[in-house]
């Protein structure tokens, strides 16, 4: 790998007339992320120009956004999504809790650290001004990054925990959601798998049902989308995707930010479990939903 080289290749295939898009397909899929900075810095201080201007001024749409999003640091990358869903005319909170309820503590650290730093404001004071009620309160506590990350199990808090959540939901009238966002949002994950089976036990349903039928809107949705993560982070991605291409037409938001995202952390995985889920794979969906330039891109990043 030479920065320079690319640096250069790309410079050529933007110079002059019309630009060679497949060019920057081919020299950018190939480059890792720290790569891809590399060949940022290199090409600023051998070409003289900065090379996000010139992709911007180059490309347009769908396929400028992958790019873009590909060049961008991966923390950078979540907190100028973490502020898209918040500025401008309504809430994009499919954003929100995908990321909050996926990252790791250390992920969330650096994104709270690099926010403050962009914008002059907390991840937290954005959240708290734009949603409000319970779902506020599932955002704020993902937003401290405070989940214990250990594996110690201890069965009977397991159990008792499972009773909890079962005495809060399931057998009374109404739902006691602090309850349910208190121990989803803080034990760790091989204890949560115990707390699972147990639930199963007590309330003869899977605690998804339960939620499904407690809860409703945002509120739902992030506590669902907490229980897919601990379960299985990689299946709970290629739903997210399955769900942004089928039907009519593409939420383009959710799919460019999976496939940036998780590019280069688990799409094998999540490939796998795509295929399992829903008994195609995730190239052919893509292929049979998107086009032109946009959909190379997507198929690169997705591979084979």
């Amino acid at each position: 790998f030479s920065a320079e080289q690319e640096a250069q290749a790309l410079r050529k295939a933007m110079k002059g007339f019309g630009t060679d898009e497949d060019a920057i397909i081919e020299i950018l899929t190939k480059l890792n992320i720290s790569q891809r900075q590399q060949v940022l810095i290199t090409y600023k201080s051998s070409i003289g120009r900065d090379l996000i201007d010139d992709l911007k001024s180059e490309l347009s749409g769908n396929f400028e956004r992958v790019i873009i999003g590909m060049m961008t640091p991966t923390t950078m990358y979540d907190v100028h999504e973490l502020r898209r869903a918040m500025k401008g005319a309504g809430t994009d909170e499919g954003c929100l809790i995908e990321i909050l309820a996926s990252r790791t503590n250390e992920e969330i650290r650096r994104i709270n650290e690099n926010y403050k730093l962009q914008y002059g404001c907390t991840l937290e004071e954005d959240i708290v001004s734009d949603t409000s009620s319970m779902f506020r309160r599932v955002l704020v506590s993902l937003t401290t990054g405070n989940r214990d990350e250990g594996t110690y199990v201890d069965d009977a808090l397991a159990q008792q925990d499972a009773q909890c959540l079962y005495e809060a939901g399931e057998k009374k009238w109404g739902t006691d959601e602090v309850q349910f966002m208190a121990i989803l949002c803080t034990r760790n994950r091989c204890h949560l798998l115990k707390v699972f089976d147990a639930y199963r036990g007590i309330a003869n349903k899977d605690i998804t049902d339960s939620i499904k039928s407690e809860m409703s809107g945002d509120l739902e949705d992030a506590l669902l989308a907490v229980v897919k993560c601990v379960r299985n982070k990689p299946a709970y991605f290629a739903e997210r995707l399955y769900k942004s291409m089928k039907g009519l037409g593409t939420d383009d938001n959710t799919l460019i930010r999976v496939m940036v995202s998780r590019s280069e952390i688990d799409m094998l995985d999540i490939r796998r479990e795509f295929l399992t889920m829903y008994g195609k794979s995730l190239y052919s969906f893509i292929k049979g939903d998107c086009s032109g330039d946009y959909r190379k891109v997507l198929l690169r990043l997705c591979g084979g």
